[in-house]
C-alpha cells in the first residue's frame, strides 16, 4: 500500500540513536523525544537541530550525555524523500550541546540537545592559512573537500563562477574562509553576483541568486509553494473547496503562522545616500598605476540580471528626481581589495 501524508507535519522516524562518546554504547531514545526540530537556511552554512528529551531514566548520567555524542536517525515523509543522518551514509549528526534543564516531578527530567553537521564542528576546530588561485567554485570545492579543513564527503553542488583570482586566506576559519570568496563570485552564464553557500539533506550548495530565480534557459522558475497568513484552527473546508489542486492537508501546509516585516519603508534619501539608484566606482590598480571608472543606473542596468517577481522596476520608471547635472556628488567610499583601491561614489 502506497504511503500518503495524513496531516500536515506527518513524518516517519523509525528510530533516532544516540551514540555515546566513546562509541561503546548506542541507545534509541525515541520514545523519551518530546520535539524534534531540524533547520537549514540558504543564509546559513551548515544544518543544526534541537531534541527536547524527556528523561525518567537518567540517561544524561549514565550514557552520559557531555555534549560530545553522534545521533543517528532517518526521518521522511510519506510519498517523499529522506533525511538520512544514519551510519550507513556516512552523515551521522553530531550533538554538541546540552540546555535547558529542569526537573519534572521527582523522577523525571527535561533538557534540550543541539545538534548539528560535522562540518558545523569541523568549522570551528580549523583555520585556513593558504593561498588559492583560479576559479572561485574551484576554490570553495578545495576548502570544503581538504582533509586539513572541512573535509566533507558531501557532494557539492556549484554554479560555475566567471571570475578567476590570486587569494590568500589570512587564518580565517572554512566559512569565513568561504564567505570571503563567495563575496567575490560572479556566475558564468549572467551578469549577476551575490553567490550563496548552505546545506541541505542533498549536500552542499554554491550557488548565485539568480540561479534560484530563473532555470538555465533564463526563464523565470516555477514557484515550488505559495503562503497565507491564516488562523492556527481554520478548519472550515470551504477555505479550499472548489479548489481541485488544494485539499485539507494542502490548505494546512500552506498557512503561515507569522510574519513580520523587515522594512517595511521606501527611503528615498537613504537610498540615493547608498548609491542605489546610481553609483560611480573607481578601480584603482597600485600596481600599475591604472584606473577604471564604471558608472551604474538603476533603470539601465536592471533588467540585466533575473528577479522574483519578473523584470517589473519595483520603483517608478521616472529619474528620482530631475537633477540631470553630472558631478553631484553624495558619498565616496575607499576601500582596498587584491592591492587595488575601489572608490565608490553615490549621487
Amino acid at each position: 500500500m502506497a504511503e500518503h501524508i495524513e496531516f500536515a507535519g506527518d513524518f516517519k522516524l523509525d528510530k533516532i540513536v544516540i551514540h555515546n562518546h566513546e562509541d561503546r554504547l548506542a541507545v534509541d531514545i525515541k520514545r523519551l523525544v518530546v520535539e524534534f526540530n531540524i533547520y537549514e537556511s540558504m543564509f546559513v552554512n551548515a544544518l543544526t537541530g534541537t531534541l527536547v528529551i524527556s528523561d525518567s531514566t537518567n540517561l544524561i548520567s549514565k550514557l552520559p550525555i557531555q555534549g560530545t555524542e553522534r545521533l543517528t536517525f532517518k526521518l521522511r515523509t510519506p510519498g517523499s524523500s529522506n533525511i538520512d543522518c544514519t551510519e550507513e551514509s556516512g552523515h551521522p549528526m553530531h550533538v554538541f550541546s546540552v540546555t535547558d534543564k529542569q526537573q519534572d516531578g521527582d523522577t523525571k527530567e527535561i533538557y534540550t540537545l543541539h545538534f548539528a553537521s560535522r562540518e558545523f564542528l569541523r568549522n570551528i576546530r580549523t583555520r585556513v592559512s593558504q593561498a588559492y588561485s583560479g576559479r572561485m567554485d574551484q576554490m570553495v570545492a578545495s576548502i570544503l573537500g581538504d582533509e586539513n579543513y572541512l573535509d566533507s564527503r558531501k557532494t557539492l553542488n556549484v554554479q560555475k563562477t566567471r571570475n578567476q583570482d590570486k587569494i590568500v586566506i589570512p587564518n580565517m576559519h572554512p566559512f569565513q574562509a568561504i564567505h570571503m570568496i563567495q563575496e567575490r563570485a560572479m556566475a558564468d552564464d549572467s551578469n549577476s553576483i551575490g553567490y550563496f553557500f548552505y546545506e541541505t539533506p542533498r549536500g552542499y550548495h554554491f550557488r548565485s541568486w539568480e540561479s534560484m530565480c530563473v532555470d538555465s534557459r533564463g526563464n523565470p522558475r516555477v514557484a515550488k509553494q505559495s503562503f497565507e497568513y491564516m488562523q492556527g484552527n481554520m478548519t472550515d473546508e470551504s477555505a479550499y473547496q472548489g479548489n481541485p489542486h488544494k485539499d485539507k492537508v494542502t490548505h494546512d501546509y500552506q498557512g503561515v503562522e507569522e510574519y513580520r516585516f523587515i522594512n517595511s519603508s521606501h527611503d528615498v534619501a537613504a537610498n540615493q545616500a547608498a548609491g542605489t539608484y546610481g553609483h560611480r566606482v573607481i578601480t584603482h590598480n597600485l600596481y600599475d598605476k591604472s584606473y577604471k571608472e564604471s558608472d551604474y543606473h538603476y533603470h539601465n542596468y536592471f533588467n540585466d540580471t533575473k528577479h522574483t517577481d519578473g523584470n517589473n522596476v519595483p520603483i517608478v520608471s521616472t529619474p528620482v528626481d530631475f537633477d540631470d547635472k553630472d558631478g553631484i556628488i553624495g558619498n565616496c567610499h575607499f576601500f582596498f581589495i587584491n592591492n587595488k583601491m575601489l572608490i565608490l561614489v553615490s549621487y
